[in-house]
């Protein structure tokens, strides 16, 4: 959800900047499949694409659903050629980002020049690896890539760059609860629409039939019966 999240919230706002937010999905299928070109026709066109960012997961099995132990982020640079892999567990997924770079290499029609980031920050247990994707990709898209000057170098290194991911995961845990109750109050406006909608059906068959209805008055008569002296 987060590359979606990332798209609606922030991305959208800079409809010039040609940058690509690759699914997980996409990737592992682009790493899996012996011919990439097979695939471009379920990928996004990369004609006008600058960057893409890419998660990138050590499952070997396409039959494993959810498989993997481990997550790990590459930032091609189509206008320079240059794939950077940040990696927050050493260089655990190194086999699988060159794969990738290797791929978009063939579906870019160009070489890429692979590059592990030394200095990508480092989680400190075994479950954090999805968290410092997410927040390392916010970091570079926003705070890197969107705020460059077109003629500016940009540089990818994270040097420096402290990685809190129990506060990422708080954070990522408030951004779901958002959808979820965006979700619910969704559900409870359509769920009064079509309620709405129903009742003023009725009302309006109601209506039609009230305006068939014959007149209490005789055919014969020219206008309603008055009421008379007495």
């Amino acid at each position: 959800f987060h590359t979606r999240w990332l798209e609606h919230e922030h991305l959208s706002a800079y409809p010039k900047a040609n940058i690509s937010l690759l699914r997980p999905s996409m990737s592992f299928m682009m790493i899996q499949t012996p011919d990439p070109l097979t695939l471009k026709d379920a990928l996004p066109d990369f004609s006008k694409t600058t960057h893409i960012f890419l998660p990138i997961n050590d499952c070997r099995n396409v039959m494993e659903a959810e498989g993997g132990s481990h997550w790990s982020l590459l930032l091609v640079s189509v206008v320079d050629g240059v794939a950077f892999h940040y990696d927050s567990l050493c260089e655990s997924n190194d086999h699988e980002a060159r794969v990738a770079t290797q791929k978009m290499a063939t579906l870019l029609g160009r070489s890429l020049r692979f590059i592990s980031m030394d200095d990508c920050p480092q989680q400190e247990n075994g479950s954090d690896c999805g968290i410092f994707v997410c927040l390392l990709m916010r970091y570079l898209l926003l705070n890197r890539l969107l705020r460059a000057d077109s003629k500016e170098k940009v540089s990818m290194s994270m040097a420096g760059k402290n990685v809190e991911a129990s506060s990422g995961r708080k954070e990522m845990l408030k951004i779901i609860d958002g959808f979820r109750k965006e979700g619910r109050r969704r559900s409870y406006v359509s769920a009064l629409s079509r309620r709405l909608k129903r009742t003023v059906g009725t009302l309006t068959m109601s209506l039609v039939r009230c305006s068939r209805s014959k007149s209490p008055f005789s055919d014969h008569s020219k206008s309603p019966p008055r009421i008379g002296d007495e």
